[in-house]
């Protein structure tokens, strides 16, 4: 069976089998694994870094701090990309690399603690996310990579949590990856609890 009966459309498109209409950049939105290293225009990275800008946050505070580089910065990419684990080799090929943190107090307010950091971190990336995919790019978040080498190598204050890594690119060419991993990555994006189960009306269910 090909890659393209197994998404039903040709790489890198998987769009959501979604229960109501939503907005095409997000039913489009998923984690691709096959990127090519064509540049990314830089008017697109800048749109990306702007709609993280416009997200909303506590007291206004943007806690969210990126730190990039992209492949025609050779020192700078290698650096980030070599904080991947084995499993996440893949990303190695995007244009863009980012480490994504969050800033745990408000500086503008007595630098008390931010208990919104994560969230509105999440959120800042979120809207980038969905510039990205509103532009032809395709993007992969990550959890797997090393959790201590990166406050040496890029200078990040002790106290400020890493959140996640992201890869950003042009689609590539899906037969440079495992077809059973494409095959599973197919799949697993499909998989959603029905929204019952996640949103209640009124109180908790369980």
């Amino acid at each position: 069976m090909s890659i393209t009966i197994m998404s039903r459309f040709p790489y890198p498109e998987n769009p959501a089998l979604t229960d109501a209409p939503l907005l095409d950049p997000i039913k489009r939105r998923w984690s691709p694994l096959a990127f090519s290293s064509d540049s990314i225009e830089p008017e697109k990275i800048d749109a990306l870094f702007e709609a993280a800008r416009w997200t909303q946050s506590s007291r206004n505070e943007q806690p969210w701090r990126i730190i990039y580089a992209t492949k025609d910065d050779p020192e700078n990419f290698d650096r980030l990309a070599s904080f991947l684990t084995e499993d996440n080799a893949y990303a190695k090929q995007a244009f863009l690399l980012f480490m994504v943190c969050a800033f745990p107090t408000f500086p503008n307010y007595k630098n008390k603690p931010n208990r919104m950091h994560q969230y509105d971190t999440g959120a800042a990336i979120q809207s980038l996310i969905i510039q990205a995919v509103s532009m032809g790019l395709i993007t992969h978040q990550m959890s797997g990579f090393d959790k201590e080498r990166p406050y040496t190598a890029l200078d990040i204050p002790a106290d400020v949590p890493l959140m996640a890594m992201v890869a950003i690119g042009y689609p590539g060419d899906e037969r440079t990856i495992d077809p059973e991993r494409l095959k599973e990555r197919y799949h697993e994006h499909q998989q959603r609890e029905a929204t019952g189960s996640r949103v209640f009306k009124g109180k908790w269910k369980k």
